[in-house]
This record gives structure tokens, sequence and C-alpha cells, in this order.
């Protein structure tokens, strides 16, 4: 699917959208709930209301809008959870930024926004907060979640609390696309897990993680601390305090392959830019903490961010388009619907599917 029919298809959602309401979400009890990640900031917007689709700007936002429209297409009822950085309320971001949004229909308050560059346990709480939140209003009893990056693991927290708490909330199930299970590669590159000679010469890696440096220096909040080996899978761990919360719920892995070199390490080679297979697949988390799981990887970069950085870092001719990446791939995002629809029956087939 080329980026045109994105657009078609977003053309007949903003037509839905604007001749509903709001009260036509009620009384909706099954839902997809898309959670971005790290550092993201994204509007909430339900199956009926969006942000603004004016030229230069995308009504979920850069992470959250071809996922949104490809699920409403598909006949799912779709809500995008908010997130900020740092802390409070869904602002708009700069008209002028990377995949900008304005004009929102609702702001949800601080309480159950989730800041996407701080822990990922308080962000969970933040997501259990949201979805009791979509419960209560909308009516909303059985979620799928689909996080894409941190999302992933803010999905995950957000399950364990709901379940702790006895909510009245059940998870059918959790897609994730590139979410860093055991570290991201920025991550581990920060803390002195991976260093410039394991980019192998490959100028985009040396670059981007390089550059990495300073936006951790200056924007993260603790969330890049927690996405490497030794937070999550150290001892005792992040993954190990997560045993018995995912038991009887299918998840699947989606990772991005774009970037690949010979004799690299099995854990950061190939990758996305952001997250390795390795980690998206969750390789060294055990099947106590994800009992069932499909896997699925692509060519394909962690963003539509990462993408962009690869045509500037690179200076790619010709440039790579948004179908490269995870969360706008036309064949991504068929998996993560696909993931939905058999998620009912998921759990009668062997695990590890596609792994």
């Amino acid at each position: 699917m080329r980026k045109i029919s994105i657009v078609a298809v977003l053309v007949v959602a903003t037509f839905i959208a604007g001749c509903s309401s709001d009260s036509d979400d009620r009384g909706v009890s099954r839902a997809v709930v898309i959670m971005s990640g790290g550092g993201a900031v994204s509007p909430f917007t339900t199956p009926t209301q969006a942000c603004s689709s004016d030229d230069g700007f995308l009504e979920a936002g850069n992470t959250d809008t071809a996922l949104r429209v490809s699920l409403l297409a598909a006949g799912k009822q779709v809500y995008t959870a908010p997130a900020m950085v740092p802390w409070g309320p869904v602002s708009d971001p700069d008209p002028t930024s990377f995949g900008p949004f304005k004009d929102c229909p609702v702001v949800l308050p601080e309480s159950m926004t989730v800041m996407s560059a701080g822990d990922v346990d308080a962000a969970g709480e933040k997501l259990a907060r949201f979805v009791n939140y979509l419960h209560d209003t909308y009516g909303v009893t059985d979620v799928d979640f689909v996080g894409h990056s941190n999302g992933g693991l803010f999905s995950r927290a957000a399950t364990r609390i709901l379940k702790q708490t006895s909510a009245p909330i059940t998870v059918r199930s959790i897609s994730m696309l590139g979410t860093p299970n055991d570290g991201s590669v920025p991550g581990s590159y920060t803390w002195g897990e991976y260093e410039k000679a394991d980019c192998l010469g490959v100028v985009f890696c040396e670059k981007f993680n390089e550059n990495w440096l300073e936006y951790a220096a200056q924007d993260d909040l603790g969330l890049n601390r927690e996405n490497t080996f030794k937070y999550l899978d150290g001892e005792p761990g992040w993954n190990k305090a997560q045993e018995g919360y995912l038991d009887g719920i299918p998840v699947t892995l989606l990772a991005g392959a774009a970037f690949t070199s010979d004799g690299g390490k099995p854990t950061m080679w190939p990758y996305d830019g952001i997250t390795s297979r390795y980690s998206a697949w969750a390789e060294g988390v055990s099947d106590a903490v994800i009992p069932w799981r499909a896997c699925w990887a692509g060519p394909l970069t962690h963003s539509i961010f990462v993408t962009d950085a690869y045509n500037q870092l690179s200076q790619a001719k010709p440039a790579w388009d948004w179908q490269t990446a995870l969360t706008w791939n036309a064949d991504a995002l068929a998996r993560v619907n696909r993931a939905i629809d058999e998620s009912d029956t998921a759990l009668q087939r062997p695990t590890r599917q596609g792994c």
C-alpha cells in the first residue's frame, strides 16, 4: 500500500468522524488501545473523534495515526492513549515539528496521561487509569493493547496493574511493534552495554547513537536507563517481576530489521534503528513471563522518525518513504489486525510461531 492509499483512508475516516459524536462511542465493550512509545507526544482520540487532518497534521500523531486508521478501517473500535513529555496533560506540539497534531476534541487530565520519557511502571499506572476511564465513560470491558516501542512495555505494566487491582477490564491480547523487551540499542549504547565498534562501521548506526547521547543527557527523564539489559534482564530484573501477569494473553511481537550487518552481536543485529530483533522478539524473556507468543519481522525501521533520521544522516537517494516504518507499513499493520482477530483462538495453537 502506497502512502497515497493511507491518505485516502484518512479522508474516509475523517469524514466518518465528522459525522459522528462522542456519544456514538459509548456502549462498545471491546476496544483497541494504542499506546505510543518513549518520548512520544500523542493525543487522546476515540473511534469517532480525532484531531485535525489538515495538510501537514496527523490526526493522532506520528506514531498512532496509520495504526488507528487501518484498525478503524478493519472494523475495530480504537482509542489512542494520551502521552506527554514532560508531565501534564497533552498540549499540541509546535506545528513545525515532526508529525504535529492540533485541534484535538478532548484533552484528558495528567492523572491518566502517560509521561513517556520516564519510568515504565509509572507509565503503566497512568495507562491503567486511562483504561479504567474507558470502562467508566465508554463501557469498555475488553482491551486489545497495541504498543509501539516502549508503549509495549507500558502496556505490559498496565496489564499487571489492572490484574493486581482487580480492575473490571480483561486484556484480550497485546501486540508490540519494535518494543525493547530486552533493552534498546541506543539505551544500551548510552550505558556502555554497546560501543561504537559494535556498529561495525555502519554510518547510520554510529551517527544515530552518538546523537542519542546528546538526547539522553538533555531530554531523557529516566526511561533511557531502563532500556538496558541490566534493568530489564538483570537480577532481579523488571522482566522477572512480570511473571504470571501475561498468563492466558496471546502476545504478538513485531520486529523491524532495516539495518543488518554480518558478524554483528546477535543481541543487536539486525535492528530497526532503535530495537533489535532479539529484543523485539523478547528472546531474553522466558516463557514464564510471556507464555504464548507469535513473532513477525520485516525489513523496516522503528518509526517514521527513524526513517527520516536515516534519510538525513545517510543522505539516502532515493529517500526511504514512510512505508519503511513499522507503524506505517501495510504488511505490519495487517499483521497487527490479524493478531487481534485471532486473539480468541490463538492459545489453541503452539507458541513461538514465526519466532
